[in-house]
């Protein structure tokens, strides 16, 4: 477990741009994983909530993995610390879908997630979404454990939550969040396997 609950207030992060998020991130050293979606949706914006849209899957499959002991609402983002991890997005615009992001909207994101990861050195950043690590950093990624790494912190990219990935079944996606809660709860910091 982590120490209370912080957010950054203005939604700025160091190297992050002039304008601040609608959604700030919710963030604080130390934390197993951070999860970082691709930019606030409008029903997110609006609420200044992570994956508030209600048809979203997020929050039920950080639940159904292990990762909270109970189902949170996103009014509850700030909790997430207290259970070990954190929130932000690769591109900070507000927009209808992802589809309506540009290039530009990720520009200085790998620079800034880069911050993330030495200032505040968490296990893990968590891609919700190939497109948000694909747009952080400009390469497809496979779904998984990436090769890369951000200093000590190691890269992992889930399939996205929301509603417009509904073709992917929703035990599919449960797969690949079991997948990384076991790495977290099973895999050292050195990234060594405790004994059977």
């Amino acid at each position: 477990m982590k120490s209370s609950a912080a957010s950054s207030s203005s939604g700025l992060t160091p190297a992050s741009p002039k304008q601040p998020s609608a959604v700030p991130d919710v963030l604080e050293p130390g934390l197993d994983v951070v999860f970082c979606g691709i930019n606030p949706g409008r029903v997110s914006a609006a609420a200044g909530q992570h994956f508030a849209n209600p048809r979203n899957d997020f929050w039920r499959l950080l639940h159904d993995a292990g990762f909270t002991p109970r189902l949170l609402a996103p009014a509850e983002q700030l909790e997430l610390p207290r259970f070990g991890y954190g929130l932000t997005n690769a591109a900070y615009r507000t927009t209808p879908g992802s589809g309506d992001l540009r290039r530009g909207d990720f520009e200085g994101s790998a620079a800034r997630l880069r911050s993330i990861a030495e200032d505040l050195r968490p296990r893990l950043i968590a891609f919700v979404g190939k497109e948000a690590y694909r747009g952080a950093f400009g390469e497809r990624p496979q779904l998984g454990l990436q090769h890369g790494t951000l200093g000590e912190t190691r890269l992992y990219v889930l399939p996205s939550t929301s509603p417009a990935n509904a073709a992917v079944p929703y035990s599919e996606r449960l797969r690949w969040f079991r997948r990384l809660y076991w790495s977290v709860v099973f895999v050292s910091p050195s990234g060594s396997k405790p004994p059977d």
